[in-house]
């Protein structure tokens, strides 16, 4: 990353050799809420696609993939909640933060330029597939993963099979013209519902749901866009026919719709799709509906949340990695 993008120096302050921990208070660690592999998933995503990643960058890899493998059991499921002491405050399941662990996996199988990482990452990305959640987002986020390691290895049935199974997860779109969206409500990284059905469409050559995903990120962006700025979603969510709050706004839904541009950019060759990260970008630079900086240029870290008011001033660890996530775009923009 060049000096004008935060880089990774607050995901580097959020993280010590067992992990990463969930939240900050502005910037200073809050150790008694310990780490979350929802996290640790996330980070595993941002340290592995780094193209030509510092020697640290690849320690805090590996040490994110040694937390992830220590929070997977037998089955493929994982623990999500490990205290400062290093316990386990709940039993293994399938819930969102399977779907991250395997997106972080699948990232870093397909694109960790350690040997040793990938090998590790596709072990227990293997595993990990065996299992099927019951909750939307959480295999929309495992199907990410899948993708991942079907760019890289065309011939992986176990993960051709999981991306399939999230796409089909996500449904048809409704018919209403007003509202095409196959939930009845958009919550929280709404992009990546479409951006998993794009790369259903386009890893198994099927033309009709590459369409369907296209159309649904289409929507979705212009849906999020309010006079040539984003206005994404707040914590809160829209429904069709009520009124639509503009904020609690999150960070991780400007940073998903930047990553499913990308892919639609990737995928379609259509630079239009380009503009679309561009507006990603430019949330977090202060073009948003408070004109606030989202991110403090003291620490790289993000911040937690974009109020009436101005920014939630915390630097936690969702919030920064979705700065960093974004950003990492900025750097591949034409």
């Amino acid at each position: 990353m060049s000096a004008a993008t935060p880089g990774f120096r607050h995901l580097l302050r959020l993280s010590d050799d067992t992990g990463l921990f969930e939240h900050a208070r502005h910037a200073l660690v809050r150790r008694r809420h310990g780490y979350c592999t929802d996290d640790v998933g996330r980070g595993l995503v941002v340290a592995t696609r780094e193209p030509r990643p510092a020697h640290r960058l690849t320690r805090l890899a590996e040490c994110y993939l040694a937390f992830l493998t220590h929070a997977q059991d037998r089955s493929g499921a994982f623990h999500n909640r490990l205290s400062f002491d290093r316990r386990w405050s709940d039993q293994p399941g399938v819930g969102d933060w399977w779907g991250r662990a395997m997106w972080g996996l699948g990232t870093a199988a397909a694109r960790a330029t350690a040997p040793w990482i990938r090998d590790e990452a596709l072990l227990a990305f293997t595993l990990g597939a065996e299992q099927r959640s019951p909750h939307l987002r959480a295999m929309v986020f495992a199907g990410l993963g899948a993708a991942e390691v079907l760019r890289a290895s065309p011939d992986s049935t176990v993960a051709a099979s999981l991306l399939m199974d999230a796409a089909e997860a996500v449904g048809a779109p409704s018919e209403n013209p007003a509202w095409p969206w196959p939930q009845p409500r958009l919550t929280y990284a709404n992009a990546a519902l479409a951006e998993v059905v794009i790369a259903a469409g386009e890893l198994s050559d099927d033309r009709q749901l590459l369409a369907t995903g296209l159309s649904m990120l289409g929507w979705l962006s212009d849906i999020q866009t309010r006079d040539g700025r984003l206005s994404v979603v707040p914590v809160t969510g829209w429904r069709p026919d009520a009124p639509r709050s503009r904020y609690d706004q999150q960070p991780i839904e400007v940073a998903a719709l930047a990553d499913a541009c990308a892919t639609a950019a990737r995928v379609t060759g259509d630079q239009a799709w380009q503009e679309k990260v561009r507006q990603s970008v430019a949330w977090f630079q202060g073009v948003n509906d408070a004109d606030a900086l989202m991110w403090d240029p003291a620490t790289g870290g993000g911040y937690d949340g974009l109020t009436g008011h101005g920014p939630n001033l915390n630097q936690g660890a969702e919030s920064t990695i979705a700065l960093i996530s974004t950003m990492q775009h900025a750097t591949r923009l034409p």
